[in-house]
């Protein structure tokens, strides 16, 4: 009896329906194949160059490819045999014709222009315009940058509500750039940010990019002459701080007086707006803000210090700068306390009129549970609020309660805020030394290096 050992090797995806018995009585080995070699999907490889030092990981993605490409041009690994078909890079639709038909077909070519025949004009195009509709000359032009899940869903509707004139909007991704101006009605989109801080028709330019972008692009902006509306966080370090800082005094030096906002949206809610109005006059307050931040993927890039920044310095931002508002009150102590994870936590801030809070920041609750809860006892007195809907009043003479009929947690009302200001050419909606208050603080709690 011949007993024959061998190796099964998928490539590819495709679904598996294993018995071990075939491979039991046959010593068959299987083995899955990494698409291109160690390194696959690893964003710290792909995306940042963290190579796998040689002599633990020998063939990794990239040395995988090296080794193809230098066979290839020294004559040692012939193709040829693997191609059936070539097309110009013009007749490209004919190759998916064939892909899609019942001719038979293996390696298709597709062959690229020389460099003289290269179409540089169009080829480097990279805006395009999308609406022909003339903008009113009183309408304040705002460019966007970044046309993600919250831009789209949040910031960029808040903007449009405005009335304010969209211009263009940038992303790396031009179909998602694309969707966007003819969704919301943006007379260009463009892949070139460049081209948009460059717009001289634009006044304001809307950053909803990752964290990490933010601090470049503000300064690119102030350089350019233009009003921030950043989405927050203003940046992720103090180093950063430090050079938004000098690119607005360049703006101040030479007389343009620039606008500044990190889209602190829930000062502007409604409620929050009631209950600023009923804490005046109040000297000292106890704040207690409990947050159900809700966990995410240990892989999200949030996490990534270098991109993200953290939840702390990522979300929880907002809630220090909102105890900051009503509060009306510099810090002046401030210090955190960590649980099992970076995203449970509890803040304690003090501030200068002998106001306290505390912010609990958890990400290990129920969704069951509202999202935010702020309490605030003054005088007395009780403010309690629950998940920008329903906000109580305890001892309040006048005041018991004021319910909405819809969550409103200010995205609007501080879009709305930011091009009343540009429009009018009055002060930043917010404070210039609260943002640097404000960004500085969560930087500290975060336990970012003040040297970065």
């Amino acid at each position: 009896m011949c007993r024959k050992r061998g190796r099964i090797v998928l490539v590819g995806v495709s679904g598996l329906k294993l018995a071990r018995a075939d491979f039991y009585e046959k010593e068959l080995t299987f083995q899955v194949s990494c698409s291109y070699g160690p390194g696959r999907y690893d964003s710290n490889y792909e995306e940042k160059g963290q190579d796998y030092p040689v002599g633990f990981v020998r063939w990794t993605e990239q040395r995988n490819f090296e080794a193809v490409l230098d066979m290839i041009a020294e004559g040692r690994l012939d193709v040829s045999p693997l191609i059936s078909h070539r097309y110009d890079l013009a007749d490209a639709q004919k190759a998916y014709d064939l892909i899609a038909g019942t001719e038979p077909s293996l390696g298709i070519v597709l062959k690229y222009p020389s460099e003289d025949q290269q179409p540089f004009a169009s080829l480097a195009r990279r805006s395009v315009s999308v609406s022909s509709v003339p903008a009113a000359a009183d309408r304040i032009s705002i460019g966007v940058i970044g046309a993600g899940s919250y831009a789209t869903a949040v910031l960029i509707p808040a903007f449009a509500a405005t009335g304010a004139r969209l211009a263009t909007v940038a992303s790396n991704a031009g179909v998602s750039g694309l969707h966007a101006a003819r969704k919301f009605g943006f007379e260009s989109t463009t892949t070139d940010t460049a081209t948009l801080l460059e717009d001289a028709a634009i006044s304001a330019i809307v950053i909803a990019t990752r964290h990490n972008s933010h601090a470049d692009l503000v300064c690119r902006a102030l350089d350019a002459g233009k009003h921030v509306f950043v989405e927050k966080p203003l940046a992720l370090t103090l180093d950063e701080i430090t050079e938004i800082e000098a690119a607005r005094q360049r703006s101040l030096d030479r007389g343009f007086f620039p606008i500044i906002m990190v889209g602190f949206n829930r000062r502007f809610a409604p409620q929050i707006v009631k209950m600023k109005n009923l804490l005046a006059g109040t000297a000292a307050k106890a704040f207690v803000m409990t947050v159900n931040a809700g966990a995410i993927p240990p892989n999200h890039w949030i996490f990534d210090r270098e991109v993200g920044g953290g939840r702390v310095i990522g979300e929880a931002c907002h809630f220090v700068d909102l105890l900051h508002y009503l509060a009306e009150s510099p810090i002046v102590r401030r210090s955190a306390n960590y649980g099992e994870s970076e995203d449970v936590l509890s803040i304690q801030l003090a501030f200068g009129n002998g106001s306290i809070g505390t912010i609990h920041y958890l990400a290990n609750g129920s969704k069951s549970f509202p999202k935010e809860r702020l309490e605030v006892f003054a005088a007395g007195k009780v403010l309690q609020l629950d998940n920008f809907r329903s906000l109580h009043g305890y001892g309040w003479q006048g005041f018991s309660r004021m319910k909405l009929w819809r969550q409103d947690k200010g995205q609007k009302g501080c879009a709305a805020a930011f091009v009343g200001a540009v429009k009018r050419g009055t002060g930043s909606p917010i404070d210039w030394n609260d943002l640097l208050e404000v960004s500085r603080t969560t930087i500290e709690l975060a336990g970012r290096e003040i040297n970065q």
